[in-house]
């Protein structure tokens, strides 16, 4: 069952398909030092990923995201790893497996490099591909069913990751971009709107349109999915809200809401037109339990 992304794009036009939750928060309450590469855990201690991940599965995550939102070689760079990218990626993708067995798809995680694209910044497009392409490889070889580019700023760099995921033999591709509220609606740190958006990854080979992190409310949530869906009728839409907006205490983030609150968006966002509904920041697996739960009366 889990081995085929059409059947996974087939379940999420049927009914709302839930997917997983954060990992960086859970990685440091596993141990993980902050500002540490969490990509090195998937060789060194892959049993901890495999255990964050099979919680997730256990909560009714019927997708599951592997440890490498971090991964490209380029974002590697920070800790002294770029040259291995590779290793680690395909790690990472055994390990989302291992998690799963057949009872969940296992999405090769993507995410931005960490810097600016030429002439914006300093890097040129196509090293950035080439980092891309390497990653989403690697994620493959390690038995991802597809590819999933997520909490991307930049619409080009989000562009660059879908066709480098395509290029490498991916079945299933999906892009999901980071929106603000602005006084005209969501919008990108670039300033694009939803609808322009969705028509980009479109283009780009996309089958899931997804939208997460950012700093949204519940409506800015819906109000993108209802764009995407206005724009691409047809498409698989996937959203990934925060678990509210952080609090600062002691200098660090703190997600406050509850899984029962959190829970509670579900049907909202299905009426809005998302098919597969997850969590990202400060989300955990009694989020995605909450979640599971509030599903099964909800209807597409």
């Amino acid at each position: 069952m889990r081995r085929s992304p059409s059947i996974l794009l087939d379940s999420a036009r049927r009914r709302v398909v839930i997917g997983d939750g954060g990992m960086g928060t859970q990685l440091q309450i596993a141990g993980l030092e902050p500002g540490a590469a969490g990509e090195l855990w998937n060789v060194e201690n892959p049993d901890a990923v495999v255990a964050i991940q099979r919680r997730y599965v256990n909560a009714g995550s019927a997708i599951i995201l592997s440890n490498t939102f971090g991964g490209s070689s380029l974002a590697l760079e920070r800790h002294g790893l770029a040259a291995r990218a590779s290793e680690l990626n395909r790690a990472g993708a055994q390990a989302a497996c291992r998690a799963a067995g057949d009872r969940a798809w296992v999405l090769g995680d993507i995410g931005p490099f960490g810097g600016f694209l030429a002439p914006l910044g300093e890097h040129d497009p196509d090293a950035v591909f080439a980092s891309f392409l390497e990653q989403a490889s690697a994620l493959l070889e390690g038995g991802a069913d597809g590819i999933l580019v997520e909490t991307m700023s930049d619409l080009d760099e989000l562009v660059l990751a879908l066709h480098a995921a395509r290029q490498a033999g991916a079945a299933l591709v999906g892009g999901s971009l980071c929106f603000d509220p602005t006084a005209v609606g969501p919008r990108t740190m670039m300033g694009i709107a939803p609808a322009a958006a969705a028509a980009a990854m479109l283009a780009a080979g996309a089958d899931i349109l997804g939208t997460n992190c950012g700093t949204l409310e519940l409506e800015g949530y819906a109000e993108v999915v209802r764009a995407y869906r206005q724009a691409a009728p047809g498409a698989v839409i996937m959203v990934q809200p925060n678990a509210g907006q952080p609090v600062l205490e002691d200098g660090a983030a703190v997600y406050r809401q509850t899984p029962e609150a959190f829970a509670a968006a579900l049907p909202v966002l299905a009426a809005a037109g998302a098919n597969i509904i997850g969590g990202c920041c400060g989300t955990t697996p009694d989020h995605i339990r909450a979640l599971a739960a509030a599903s099964a009366p909800v209807p597409l």
